[in-house]
Protein backbone atom coordinates (compact mmCIF):
# COMPACT_ATOMS: atom_id res chain seq x y z
CA UNK A 1 0.00 0.00 0.00
CA UNK A 2 0.93 3.64 -1.09
CA UNK A 3 0.08 6.27 1.57
CA UNK A 4 -0.44 10.07 0.31
CA UNK A 5 -0.45 8.96 -3.92
CA UNK A 6 -1.75 11.92 -5.58
CA UNK A 7 -2.88 11.75 -9.36
CA UNK A 8 -3.82 15.06 -10.79
CA UNK A 9 -5.39 15.88 -13.87
CA UNK A 10 -7.61 18.26 -15.73
CA UNK A 11 -11.24 19.02 -17.38
CA UNK A 12 -12.39 21.12 -20.12
CA UNK A 13 -10.03 23.86 -21.29
CA UNK A 14 -8.45 27.32 -20.80
CA UNK A 15 -8.91 28.26 -24.11
CA UNK A 16 -11.03 32.02 -23.99
CA UNK A 17 -9.94 32.91 -27.75
CA UNK A 18 -9.71 31.89 -31.13
CA UNK A 19 -7.81 34.05 -33.94
CA UNK A 20 -8.03 37.88 -33.88
CA UNK A 21 -9.44 37.23 -30.19
CA UNK A 22 -12.58 36.26 -30.30
CA UNK A 23 -14.24 35.02 -27.51
CA UNK A 24 -15.80 31.32 -28.02
CA UNK A 25 -16.04 30.16 -24.52
CA UNK A 26 -19.13 27.43 -24.63
CA UNK A 27 -18.96 27.16 -28.18
CA UNK A 28 -18.33 23.81 -30.26
CA UNK A 29 -14.95 22.42 -28.53
CA UNK A 30 -14.63 24.89 -26.10
CA UNK A 31 -15.74 24.20 -22.92
CA UNK A 32 -18.22 26.63 -20.27
CA UNK A 33 -15.64 25.58 -17.39
CA UNK A 34 -11.85 24.32 -16.27
CA UNK A 35 -11.47 22.72 -13.94
CA UNK A 36 -8.19 20.75 -12.06
CA UNK A 37 -8.48 17.96 -9.42
CA UNK A 38 -6.30 15.13 -7.75
CA UNK A 39 -7.14 11.50 -6.45
CA UNK A 40 -6.11 10.50 -3.10
CA UNK A 41 -5.68 6.88 -3.78
CA UNK A 42 -4.35 5.08 -0.93
CA UNK A 43 -4.19 1.73 -2.27
CA UNK A 44 -2.98 1.92 -5.34
CA UNK A 45 -1.82 -1.26 -5.94
CA UNK A 46 -5.21 -2.51 -5.72
CA UNK A 47 -7.19 -0.34 -7.99
CA UNK A 48 -4.06 -1.00 -10.58
CA UNK A 49 -4.74 -4.55 -10.42
CA UNK A 50 -8.51 -4.18 -10.52
CA UNK A 51 -8.73 -1.67 -13.54
CA UNK A 52 -6.09 -3.77 -15.01
CA UNK A 53 -8.24 -6.69 -14.72
CA UNK A 54 -11.18 -5.12 -16.55
CA UNK A 55 -9.38 -3.90 -19.36
CA UNK A 56 -8.07 -7.31 -20.37
CA UNK A 57 -11.70 -8.49 -20.08
CA UNK A 58 -12.72 -5.91 -21.71
CA UNK A 59 -10.87 -5.66 -24.93
CA UNK A 60 -11.32 -10.13 -24.95
CA UNK A 61 -15.37 -9.79 -24.80
CA UNK A 62 -16.30 -10.83 -28.07
CA UNK A 63 -19.67 -8.28 -27.55
CA UNK A 64 -17.27 -5.06 -28.31
CA UNK A 65 -16.25 -6.84 -31.57
CA UNK A 66 -16.48 -3.78 -34.20
CA UNK A 67 -16.55 -1.41 -31.97
CA UNK A 68 -14.52 1.64 -32.97
CA UNK A 69 -12.87 2.53 -29.87
CA UNK A 70 -11.63 -1.22 -28.98
CA UNK A 71 -9.67 -1.47 -31.61
CA UNK A 72 -6.10 -1.59 -31.45
CA UNK A 73 -5.43 1.14 -34.57
CA UNK A 74 -7.51 3.62 -32.90
CA UNK A 75 -5.44 3.81 -29.95
CA UNK A 76 -8.54 4.83 -27.63
CA UNK A 77 -10.09 2.07 -25.25
CA UNK A 78 -8.38 -0.79 -26.49
CA UNK A 79 -5.00 1.13 -25.01
CA UNK A 80 -6.45 2.73 -21.83
CA UNK A 81 -9.53 4.29 -20.06
CA UNK A 82 -10.67 7.90 -21.22
CA UNK A 83 -14.23 8.97 -19.91
CA UNK A 84 -14.86 10.62 -22.87
CA UNK A 85 -13.36 8.37 -25.73
CA UNK A 86 -15.34 4.98 -23.53
CA UNK A 87 -18.54 3.87 -25.11
CA UNK A 88 -21.33 4.09 -22.09
CA UNK A 89 -20.85 0.24 -21.54
CA UNK A 90 -17.37 0.59 -21.02
CA UNK A 91 -17.85 3.53 -18.87
CA UNK A 92 -20.31 1.82 -16.33
CA UNK A 93 -18.09 -1.02 -15.92
CA UNK A 94 -15.10 1.70 -14.80
CA UNK A 95 -17.80 3.59 -12.45
CA UNK A 96 -18.50 0.19 -10.64
CA UNK A 97 -14.46 -0.50 -10.31
CA UNK A 98 -14.23 3.00 -8.56
CA UNK A 99 -17.71 2.57 -6.66
CA UNK A 100 -16.10 -0.16 -4.64
CA UNK A 101 -13.04 1.36 -3.87
CA UNK A 102 -14.68 3.40 -1.44
CA UNK A 103 -11.56 4.71 0.39
CA UNK A 104 -10.79 6.86 -2.99
CA UNK A 105 -10.85 10.46 -2.23
CA UNK A 106 -11.26 13.53 -4.76
CA UNK A 107 -10.70 16.77 -4.61
CA UNK A 108 -11.16 19.44 -7.46
CA UNK A 109 -10.81 23.43 -8.21
CA UNK A 110 -13.20 24.70 -11.09
CA UNK A 111 -13.88 27.76 -12.52
CA UNK A 112 -16.63 29.56 -14.62
CA UNK A 113 -14.28 31.00 -17.47
CA UNK A 114 -16.74 33.68 -17.84
CA UNK A 115 -15.09 34.73 -14.88
CA UNK A 116 -12.16 34.09 -16.03
CA UNK A 117 -12.31 36.07 -18.97
CA UNK A 118 -13.57 39.02 -16.92
CA UNK A 119 -9.91 38.60 -14.88
CA UNK A 120 -7.89 38.99 -18.20
CA UNK A 121 -10.01 41.58 -18.88
CA UNK A 122 -8.87 43.40 -16.28
CA UNK A 123 -5.34 43.15 -16.44
CA UNK A 124 -5.47 43.73 -20.18
CA UNK A 125 -6.75 47.38 -18.99
CA UNK A 126 -4.41 48.11 -15.75
CA UNK A 127 -1.12 46.10 -17.65
CA UNK A 128 -1.03 47.24 -21.10
CA UNK A 129 2.21 44.44 -21.79
CA UNK A 130 -0.18 41.84 -20.19
CA UNK A 131 -0.61 38.66 -22.07
CA UNK A 132 -3.08 35.42 -20.92
CA UNK A 133 -0.96 32.41 -20.49
CA UNK A 134 -3.35 28.97 -20.16
CA UNK A 135 -0.27 27.30 -18.00
CA UNK A 136 -0.30 30.17 -15.58
CA UNK A 137 -4.30 29.78 -14.98
CA UNK A 138 -3.07 26.19 -14.71
CA UNK A 139 -0.36 26.63 -12.23
CA UNK A 140 -2.52 28.54 -10.02
CA UNK A 141 -5.11 26.14 -9.67
CA UNK A 142 -3.11 23.44 -8.45
CA UNK A 143 -1.89 25.95 -6.00
CA UNK A 144 -5.06 26.42 -4.89
CA UNK A 145 -6.01 22.87 -5.35
CA UNK A 146 -2.84 21.90 -2.77
CA UNK A 147 -2.96 24.48 -0.14
CA UNK A 148 -4.27 22.46 2.37
CA UNK A 149 -3.45 19.16 1.53
CA UNK A 150 0.35 18.78 2.28
CA UNK A 151 0.81 19.06 6.11
CA UNK A 152 0.09 16.44 7.38
CA UNK A 153 2.61 13.71 6.16
CA UNK A 154 6.45 14.25 5.58
CA UNK A 155 6.66 12.58 2.15
CA UNK A 156 4.04 12.94 -1.39
CA UNK A 157 4.04 11.24 -4.55
CA UNK A 158 2.27 13.71 -6.79
CA UNK A 159 1.61 12.42 -10.73
CA UNK A 160 0.65 14.62 -12.61
CA UNK A 161 -1.12 14.05 -16.29
CA UNK A 162 1.35 15.65 -19.19
CA UNK A 163 0.08 19.17 -20.42
CA UNK A 164 0.86 18.85 -23.97
CA UNK A 165 5.27 18.59 -25.19
CA UNK A 166 6.94 20.33 -22.59
CA UNK A 167 8.01 19.54 -19.53
CA UNK A 168 6.09 21.53 -16.75
CA UNK A 169 7.64 19.53 -13.77
CA UNK A 170 9.36 22.54 -12.66
CA UNK A 171 6.70 24.80 -12.40
CA UNK A 172 4.28 22.26 -11.41
CA UNK A 173 6.83 22.31 -8.34
CA UNK A 174 6.78 25.81 -8.05
CA UNK A 175 3.00 25.61 -7.62
CA UNK A 176 3.02 22.70 -4.75
CA UNK A 177 5.58 24.82 -3.12
CA UNK A 178 3.58 27.98 -3.48
CA UNK A 179 0.66 25.83 -2.11
CA UNK A 180 2.26 25.26 0.92
CA UNK A 181 3.46 28.06 1.51
CA UNK A 182 -0.43 29.50 1.51
CA UNK A 183 -1.07 26.91 4.09
CA UNK A 184 1.93 28.05 6.65
CA UNK A 185 1.05 32.16 6.11
CA UNK A 186 -2.77 31.35 7.20
CA UNK A 187 -1.84 29.01 9.95
CA UNK A 188 1.22 30.50 11.49
CA UNK A 189 3.19 27.31 10.75
CA UNK A 190 6.62 26.65 9.05
CA UNK A 191 5.58 22.81 7.79
CA UNK A 192 7.98 20.76 6.06
CA UNK A 193 7.65 18.43 4.04
CA UNK A 194 9.21 16.30 0.50
CA UNK A 195 7.64 15.64 -2.77
CA UNK A 196 8.35 13.75 -5.68
CA UNK A 197 6.33 15.46 -9.03
CA UNK A 198 5.77 12.91 -11.67
CA UNK A 199 4.93 13.79 -14.96
CA UNK A 200 2.95 10.70 -16.76
CA UNK A 201 1.01 9.94 -19.92
CA UNK A 202 -2.38 8.24 -18.50
CA UNK A 203 -1.81 5.53 -20.87
CA UNK A 204 0.99 4.10 -18.52
CA UNK A 205 -0.87 5.26 -15.35
CA UNK A 206 -4.45 3.57 -13.54
CA UNK A 207 -4.48 6.45 -11.41
CA UNK A 208 -4.22 8.94 -13.86
CA UNK A 209 -7.37 6.90 -15.56
CA UNK A 210 -9.30 6.90 -12.40
CA UNK A 211 -9.01 10.79 -11.80
CA UNK A 212 -10.19 11.40 -15.57
CA UNK A 213 -13.23 9.72 -14.37
CA UNK A 214 -14.28 11.99 -11.94
CA UNK A 215 -13.37 15.38 -13.47
CA UNK A 216 -15.35 13.78 -16.71
CA UNK A 217 -18.61 13.15 -13.89
CA UNK A 218 -17.92 16.74 -12.42
CA UNK A 219 -17.34 18.19 -15.64
CA UNK A 220 -20.69 16.92 -17.04
CA UNK A 221 -22.50 17.68 -13.54
CA UNK A 222 -21.45 21.54 -14.39
CA UNK A 223 -21.54 22.08 -18.17
CA UNK A 224 -24.62 19.68 -19.12
CA UNK A 225 -26.53 19.62 -15.00
CA UNK A 226 -26.34 15.92 -15.63
CA UNK A 227 -26.14 14.67 -12.23
CA UNK A 228 -26.29 10.95 -12.25
CA UNK A 229 -22.68 10.37 -12.75
CA UNK A 230 -21.64 12.78 -9.53
CA UNK A 231 -23.92 11.44 -7.47
CA UNK A 232 -23.12 7.51 -8.28
CA UNK A 233 -19.43 8.51 -6.82
CA UNK A 234 -20.69 11.07 -4.79
CA UNK A 235 -18.65 9.60 -1.67
CA UNK A 236 -15.59 10.24 -2.82
CA UNK A 237 -16.43 13.61 -3.81
CA UNK A 238 -14.27 15.24 -0.69
CA UNK A 239 -14.12 19.04 -1.61
CA UNK A 240 -15.07 20.88 -4.69
CA UNK A 241 -13.33 24.80 -4.54
CA UNK A 242 -15.73 26.82 -7.12
CA UNK A 243 -13.89 30.08 -7.78
CA UNK A 244 -15.94 31.50 -10.43
CA UNK A 245 -16.97 34.30 -7.90
CA UNK A 246 -14.83 37.48 -9.59
CA UNK A 247 -13.75 38.34 -6.03
CA UNK A 248 -11.75 34.63 -6.21
CA UNK A 249 -13.34 33.43 -3.05
CA UNK A 250 -14.38 29.97 -3.47
CA UNK A 251 -17.30 28.65 -2.75
CA UNK A 252 -16.43 25.75 -1.22
CA UNK A 253 -18.82 22.18 -1.10
CA UNK A 254 -17.69 19.46 0.99
CA UNK A 255 -19.87 16.34 2.60
CA UNK A 256 -20.98 18.70 4.93
CA UNK A 257 -21.88 21.25 2.03
CA UNK A 258 -22.68 19.10 -0.41
CA UNK A 259 -22.60 20.62 -4.29
CA UNK A 260 -26.24 20.12 -5.77
CA UNK A 261 -27.76 20.99 -8.96
CA UNK A 262 -29.84 23.46 -6.63
CA UNK A 263 -26.77 24.88 -5.62
CA UNK A 264 -25.44 25.33 -8.74
CA UNK A 265 -28.18 27.07 -10.30
CA UNK A 266 -28.35 29.73 -7.42
CA UNK A 267 -25.27 30.60 -8.01
CA UNK A 268 -25.16 31.16 -11.70
CA UNK A 269 -28.55 32.53 -11.06
CA UNK A 270 -26.72 35.59 -8.87
CA UNK A 271 -24.40 36.30 -12.30
CA UNK A 272 -21.21 34.84 -11.24
CA UNK A 273 -19.21 34.55 -13.71
CA UNK A 274 -21.87 35.88 -16.41
CA UNK A 275 -20.27 37.35 -19.82
CA UNK A 276 -20.71 41.79 -20.12
CA UNK A 277 -21.20 43.17 -23.99
CA UNK A 278 -17.77 44.23 -23.99
CA UNK A 279 -16.72 40.71 -23.76
CA UNK A 280 -18.11 39.60 -26.89
CA UNK A 281 -15.56 42.04 -28.75
CA UNK A 282 -12.58 41.03 -30.08
CA UNK A 283 -9.59 41.93 -27.68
Amino acid sequence: MTRNAYYVDEAGDTTLFKRHGNVIIGQEGCSNYFTVGYLDIPNISSLISDMDALHNDLIHDPYFEGVPSMQPENHKTYDFFHAKDDIPEVRREVFRILKQHDELRFHAVIQNKHSLLNYVRKQEAEFPDYRYNPNNVYDFFVKILFQNALHKEDKYYITFAKRGRSDRTEALQKALVSAQRLYDKKHQTNTKFRFDAIPEIPQNNYGLQAVDYFLWALQRFYERKEDRYFEYLRDSFCSIQDISDNSYKPILYTRNKPLSLAALRHNEANDIGTISKEDIHTA
